[in-house]
């Protein structure tokens, strides 16, 4: 950062310039876990739990942590554990968008709902952090009618799936490969997503499901938190060259992921081989991750076998990746903050640090229009686009 720093010294940047874009431009963040991280931290709707987002130790998301980044609209994540029966994640689905309509009625000067750009900007104008939301997994989806549903509930994206293949499609992360692609169910509701103004999200689906998808969508797509295969190239989760061209012929955006082992394939095969080694050692002593008993065998582990992370800088070359490929109108920011777990990389720990980006983007002569594509403009023509269609059709 250093290096960083002394270039934009001697190229004639205000060493403050990234911070005053960071507050310039309006950032959108296509994927950020707070509802479910608070489900599971028994989450209840009284008033002792409305302080959490606002100021907060715990996790990677809270009011005044985004303020200090120039976070303005995190896509609050709907997510929907593929292990969940389809009335199941509809009971939570419903769960979750309550809590983030919850936390908005709740702390009005803070908070307001969003579903659509023109009322994020709105909202960023009267100085409050807009939450849009997107559903993971849709998994709640079992008839077109649903669709509908879910919209008029405030959800403006949904993943088609996330860990498992699903009645929509197939998953990147489930070797049983039920459709090859979409399902016959799926290959009717991408369109119907489309009609009712809600983007089609191709996050975590395998790659057969992705060009299945992208031939068919009479709209941009979006891939709200993935990042490229090129940086890891085992990993199926993330995107490869060939669907960035067709992600370019569809118009779309790839919103990019910061958790380290999603950006650095080598960072990912150290965490992959000390999660063994760690697993193989609580097996012996007949114990797993959950158990209580685990505890100080996990942090004597820890200890001599530290955790590792990559860094912003990886991030950015992610971005830069996309704009050489498919050009600079087809890259956006989807950190998954608050879901990786404590995998972020080094700079971007948390919602305070966007301006880290911006600061590497500038040394590599990015200019302010181009960064404002990242930020937020490239999400808003496919949000816009999706809305358009639907109000055509």
């Amino acid at each position: 950062m250093i290096a960083i720093l002394l270039l934009l010294s001697s190229t004639g940047f205000s060493q403050e310039l990234h911070k005053e874009l960071a507050h310039k431009f309006i950032i959108v963040d296509g994927h950020v876990d707070l509802p479910y991280r608070l489900k599971v931290r028994n989450f209840q709707l009284t008033k002792e739990f409305t302080g959490i987002p606002i100021s907060s130790e715990d996790g990677d998301f809270d009011y005044e942590r985004a303020k200090e980044g120039g976070l303005d609209s995190p896509f609050m994540s709907i997510y929907i554990p593929a292990k969940l029966s389809s009335e199941e994640g509809k009971d939570l689905a419903d769960s979750l968008i309550a809590m983030v309509n919850y936390i908005s009625d709740q702390n009005p000067d803070y908070f307001e709902v969003a579903t659509s750009p023109s009322e994020v900007r709105e909202i960023v104008q009267r100085g409050k952090i807009a939450l849009p939301m997107g559903m993971e997994n849709g998994s709640p989806i079992v008839k077109l009618e649903d669709v509908e549903y879910f919209r008029k509930k405030g959800i403006s994206y949904v993943t088609l799936a996330h860990s498992l293949a699903n009645h929509i499609c197939d998953s990147s992360y489930d070797t049983t490969r039920l459709w090859q692609g979409l399902s016959p169910f799926g290959e009717e509701l991408v369109p119907e997503l489309a009609k009712e103004g809600i983007m089609i999200d191709i996050s975590h689906v395998s790659d057969s499901t992705f060009y299945d998808v992208v031939a068919i969508s009479p709209v941009p797509v979006i891939a709200s938190h993935s990042s490229l295969r090129e940086f890891t190239p085992d990993f199926e989760r993330n995107m490869t060259d060939d669907m960035l061209l067709k992600l370019k012929e569809n118009n779309g955006v790839v919103m990019i992921n910061f958790g380290s082992t999603f950006i650095d394939g080598e960072i990912a095969k150290i965490r992959n081989e000390n999660g063994k080694l760690l697993s193989e050692e609580l097996a012996k002593k007949g114990l797993s991750y959950r158990d209580k008993e685990a505890k100080p065998f996990i942090e004597e582990f820890n200890a001599s076998h530290p955790l590792v992370f990559s860094d912003v800088e990886k991030v950015v070359e992610h971005i830069d990746r996309v704009v050489q490929i498919a050009g600079i109108d087809h890259v956006g920011l989807g950190s998954d903050f608050d879901g990786v777990g404590d995998s972020l990389p080094t700079g971007l720990k948390d919602v305070s640090d966007y301006p880290n980006i911006i600061k590497l983007l500038l040394a590599k002569g990015y200019s302010e229009e181009d960064i404002e594509k990242i930020c937020s403009g490239n999400v808003f023509r496919v949000w816009q686009n999706t809305l358009d269609y639907a109000a055509q059709n």
